[in-house]
């Protein structure tokens, strides 16, 4: 039996036989795919979806503030991406007083629309394959650093030729671990303001009960707009800016769906590690994840019940909380789907089909036989020191939030006489000053001292370093002299530190209980934890690199593709439910009658403000229902990760038919393997968000920016 198992698994996942719902494709191979993607309903031409020459599809997708899509659905430069995505601008424009997070927001003219520094929009110009070239005059005799030097110096004249006479901006990134290279040439909008935002009861509903999980009824999106120069180039942000025209934008799709329809994701996709091997797999599963989701757990235990009891603590930590709460969640799925797939046996069954095809070519078994057995031991020997940089990022980074301030006084401590001498310490105090003010806006002592005294327990416990027990010494104490005496946890006490910057009170903040922990552990962090895990990383990739040539030699007829890593890709496959587990069936799509039915039950996830059980009694869906019903959410086979936040999901003839926001909790492991039967990306429709703009928030001036589509 256990025989017949493995036979199984093997044909079922072996190179050769990937479903084509699998990848992330690069727009410039998308020719390659063209014949197949019309064999599933595509009536697009590869030229239409990418075309350096004209304007194509790629040139209504944006990147927005680098980690999140948007896409480009009007003429004036109007912006669509997630709600989550938007999320901390909503929250910086949020108070008390004008509470946007809890009401909503929606600008009635372009003058109402608010400025949001530094964030950014940016449009992919070209991406074009300079792997040749990278290479040139590298030679297999150099050394590592002969030949990093003049990959460096090829990459370096490769942009400058890229981007010579143009306002664009360019960079080279590697792909499939260096054995690739390619040029992304950009051009970046800095002045990108919100133009509207449904209220938390649509954009986040369901909240973290929901988060991960199907079915869904979150109407995830946020609508900004793109302003440029007269000249219609980016330009800084100035009252004088006018919207964007752009090259393209995506017409609206109002047609009814049904199943099996082409959905084709267009965006950013940020990272997936489809070749890890078998031990690596098993660590991330039985340590790393728990281990980091443990730690984000604590945190939220504080964060969640501080939010509950105030509005004004609700505020301050809305973005904060999601931020946590999204890894937290997607992290918990991603352990459960791998586990249930038993994706580490398949990856050795998977490495064992690897290792016998190079069995069968002397060259191969010389360049690629003991590729496995290579990777995996490498894991043994150095994945502690990933685990303890791990550990370093959730506490140091995502844990307590005075440690952020600490660099900004080091900055001040560090350059204070250059500063004093050449006199430009009162403004760079001033610029400090008003920094701080911005922090503390969002931070709340009591909140932050609940998550300390949890995350430096089990940070000390998980680490197992002399050095950071010894700093940590008795928690309890340590903790109530930073939250009663730092300057680093009171804004008063920073600000008077700033004010009166002299030797005396450097000499004096450098004894300061909060100051001193953080750099005890960042000194140790920096000095022995990073340099061992970059170390076992450059073994990893070096190895990975060698691992992924052999695929493409030895199983050419495979579907190869990149691993995401944060530039532009397309993927496609159908509008289809699923069945993840036995005795579970999930339709495609969800309607409005499900949200109010959620509502029911009392979850404080699923309140609703009174406006959505007015318009469902009423049953006023306008123009946007479906054989009367309003669709809220689809999924779609489509291979997605993070970074395809509010990536347009395009139909057949290139119309918007939704926004990508999530994927179910059984699809979260697709990040490491792509499993077709389970894995489904989540659609908020975008006949839903016309609908919130138009019907609910009165909006309709934005809707009638758009081009509809109803055939």
């Amino acid at each position: 039996m256990k025989k017949y198992l493995l036979s199984s698994i093997i044909l079922l996942f072996s190179f050769i036989h990937c479903l084509a719902e699998e990848g992330m494709l690069i727009p410039s191979l998308i020719s390659a795919f063209e014949s197949d993607m019309k064999a599933k309903g595509m009536k697009l031409s590869a030229k239409d979806i990418y075309d350096v020459n004209n304007s194509s599809l790629k040139d209504a997708i944006m990147h927005f503030g680098g980690g999140c899509t948007a896409e480009l659905v009007s003429g004036t430069g109007l912006l669509l991406t997630n709600h989550h995505c938007g999320y901390s601008q909503v929250q910086s424009h949020s108070s008390l007083e004008h509470d946007y997070l809890k009401n909503g927001f929606w600008a009635k003219n372009h003058a109402e629309e608010l400025k949001n520094p530094g964030l950014t929009a940016s449009r992919m110009v070209r991406i074009d394959d300079v792997t040749a070239s990278v290479f040139f005059g590298v030679n297999p005799s150099d050394n590592p650093l002969e030949r990093e030097n003049t990959m460096k110096k090829n990459i370096e004249q490769l942009i400058k030729d890229a981007i010579m006479g143009t306002h664009y901006v360019a960079e080279i990134k590697p792909f499939n671990y260096g054995n690739d290279y390619y040029i992304i040439v950009k051009e970046v909008f800095k002045d990108v303001r919100l133009v509207g935002t449904p209220p938390n009861s649509i954009g986040k509903f369901g909240g973290d009960t929901d988060n991960w999980v199907w079915p869904r009824h979150t109407g995830d999106f946020s609508v900004f707009r793109i302003y440029a120069g007269v000249d219609n180039k980016p330009a800084e942000f100035s009252d004088k800016n006018v919207p964007y025209t752009p090259l393209h934008f995506l017409p609206i799709s109002f047609k009814d769906r049904k199943v099996g329809d082409f959905t084709m994701v267009y965006g950013f996709p940020g990272e997936t590690e489809q070749h890890v091997s078998s031990a690596y797999l098993k660590f991330i599963v039985d340590k790393e994840r728990p281990a980091r989701i443990l730690m984000r757990q604590k945190s939220l235990s504080v964060i969640d019940a501080a939010m509950r009891s105030s509005d004004e603590i609700r505020i301050k930590y809305s973005a904060k909380q999601a931020s946590i709460a999204n890894a937290y969640k997607k992290w918990i799925g991603q352990v459960d789907g791998l586990k249930q797939l038993d994706g580490v046996s398949i990856k050795i069954a998977r490495e064992k089909e690897y290792t016998d095809m190079a069995e069968t070519n002397e060259t191969w078994k010389k360049s690629y036989g003991q590729s496995v057995a290579l990777m995996n031991k490498l894991v043994s020997e150095g994945s502690e020191w990933e685990f303890k940089y791990a550990m370093g990022v959730e506490y140091l980074s995502v844990g307590p939030e005075f440690f952020k301030l600490v660099k900004g006084v080091d900055e001040l401590i560090k350059n204070f006489e250059k500063y004093q001498e050449n006199g430009t310490l009162d403004s760079i105090i001033k610029k400090s000053i008003d920094g701080a003010h911005g922090f503390f806006k969002n931070y709340d002592a009591n909140v932050d001292k609940g998550i300390f005294d949890l995350l430096t327990v089990e940070y000390v416990k998980q680490v197992n370093s002399e050095t950071v027990t010894t700093a940590c010494g008795d928690i309890e104490s340590l903790s109530n002299s930073i939250y009663s005496k730092s300057v680093l946890t009171n804004e008063i006490r920073f600000t008077e530190f700033l004010k009166k910057l002299n030797k005396k009170s450097i000499s004096k903040v450098k004894k300061d209980p909060g100051y001193k922990l953080f750099n005890i552990l960042i000194q140790d962090f920096r000095e022995q934890v990073v340099p061992n895990y970059l170390a076992f990383d450059d073994q990893m990739t070096a190895l990975l690199k060698n691992y992924v040539a052999g695929k493409y030699e030895m199983f050419p007829n495979a579907k190869h593709w990149s691993d995401a890593n944060g530039t532009l890709r397309i993927t496609y496959g159908k509008m289809e439910g699923s069945a993840p587990t036995d005795g579970m069936t999930y339709t495609e799509h969800t309607t409005l009658d499900g949200i109010i039915v959620k509502n029911n039950t009392g979850n404080a996830d699923f309140e609703l403000l009174p406006r959505m059980l007015e318009l469902h009694k009423n049953k006023d869906y306008g123009d946007y229902a479906q054989d009367g019903e309003l669709w809220v959410c689809f999924t779609g086979s489509n291979h997605t990760t993070g970074g395809n936040s509010g990536s347009p999901v395009i139909d057949e003839n290139g119309n918007l038919m939704g926004l990508n926001f999530d994927r179910t909790w059984e699809s979260t492991m697709s990040d490491y393997m792509f499993d077709a039967n389970r894995c489904r990306n989540v659609v908020v429709d975008i006949r839903y968000v016309m609908w919130v703009m138009d019907k609910y928030s009165g909006a309709k001036h934005l809707v009638d920016e758009m081009v509809l589509v109803k055939e």
